[in-house]
């Protein structure tokens, strides 16, 4: 079946209330909101136009996106005492984003999220060498992946998808690729990020959204005092690269263990080789399978400050949470403040690491006659 037959079998579903080509957002330092003006944050990158979108509900929670990398710009959500936080950390203008020394920012990383060992995997006896941008390694779909290119953009009355033909070979990767995420919210404060792909050859397809997140609010400190929970008994170990070696470890007993809510600094200065590989956490996580939303249940964490808590569900595997530990005020973020040393996190719903070279992990493969298929829910609450 051709690229364009398969293109008829795409089935986009969303429930947001308000969806627009953004104006301007609210402004107030102590609440930790910063101006978006639509008006600057354009910018022309690659010859094409990167402008700010918004979608709304009925409570002002708000999602602020671009079209560069299908990035989330901001998350608008309520705190306990009803004060609207912006809790994605994010850029005033679309060319900031542009930035080699920190390219991830609220993107959409792939077409394989995560790391891929010494830049290479094997299809049908064919050996695909790939771009090296992570020490010996290949990150996030190499050095001009998803997050570095200018999405189509459709607007409709509910959602907000991007779309983008990721062309053959494009960094080593087999097939053309067309990709379609699309983001939506309803008025119980979720965001649903919907990914659907097909190929016209046999391929990899690792597909996550890598924003940065701080439950207390962009520029309101480190993230070590934030309250998490994943749902997860075991990780991959990673080796001095951080690929994984192939194992899966039980978490307890170990600085690895969220089972319960813990904060994230209790543990993370601990003596252990895996906490020093990382310089922290960097690592994926074995998902339980506990359901919810019909998915698997799996992260919780919670501002200390603000009350503010996030529930992710996901259809994939696997949790990446890394907790800011290479960020190094190399960008000013919206509010004005510097991307200082862990005052940001991520957790990554994804395929396990270097899944095309480690028989035993989850098969992220994707063939002609198949449709990618994955759907994350971020929830927020008050706790």
């Amino acid at each position: 079946m051709n690229l364009t037959r398969l293109l008829t079998l795409f089935l986009f579903t969303s429930s947001a209330y308000s969806c627009t080509g953004s104006k301007k957002s609210n402004t107030d330092a102590t609440n930790h909101i910063a101006t978006v003006d639509s008006i600057s944050f354009k910018s022309t990158i690659n010859d094409q136009e990167a402008n700010l979108y918004t979608l709304k509900n009925n409570n002002g929670f708000t999602v602020y996106l671009t079209n560069f990398g299908a990035r989330i710009v901001g998350i608008i959500a309520p705190d306990k005492e009803g004060k609207l936080i912006d809790v994605a950390l994010g850029f005033k203008t679309a060319a900031e984003y542009n930035n080699p020394k920190e390219p991830y920012f609220g993107a959409i990383v792939g077409p394989v999220a995560n790391r891929i060992a010494n830049g290479k995997f094997e299809i049908a006896d064919n050996i695909y060498n790939l771009p090296i941008n992570n020490g010996p390694n290949t990150l996030h779909g190499g050095k001009n992946g998803l997050h570095f290119v200018v999405w189509n953009t459709e607007v409709f009355k509910d959602s907000i998808r991007f779309s983008y033909l990721h062309p053959d070979l494009q960094d080593g990767f087999p097939g053309n690729k067309q990709i379609d995420v699309t983001y939506a919210i309803n008025n119980q404060n979720e965001l649903t990020v919907t990914y659907r792909a097909i190929t016209d050859k046999e391929t990899y397809l690792n597909l996550s959204n890598h924003t940065y997140f701080n439950m207390n609010g962009e520029g309101s400190g480190t993230i070590l005092d934030h309250q998490l929970q994943i749902f997860a008994d075991a990780t991959t170990p990673v080796d001095s690269t951080l690929i994984p070696t192939g194992e899966i470890t039980n978490v307890a007993g170990t600085p690895f263990d969220f089972t319960s809510l813990k904060a994230i600094g209790k543990d993370i200065d601990i003596e252990n080789q895996q906490l020093t590989y990382g310089k922290g956490y960097d690592h994926n996580y074995v998902l339980n399978e506990t359901k919810g939303k019909e998915m698997n249940h799996a992260a919780k964490i919670i501002g200390d400050k603000t009350g503010i808590t996030m529930d992710i569900y996901t259809t994939e595997p696997g949790l990446q949470f890394y907790s800011g530990n290479f960020m190094a005020e190399n960008v000013i973020l919206k509010n004005g403040v510097k991307d200082s040393f862990r005052t940001g996190l991520c957790l990554e719903p994804q395929n396990f690491p270097d899944a095309p070279n480690q028989p035993t992990f989850p098969n992220s493969k994707l063939k002609p006659d198949q449709i990618y298929n994955s759907k994350t829910i971020y929830s927020f609450s008050i706790n």
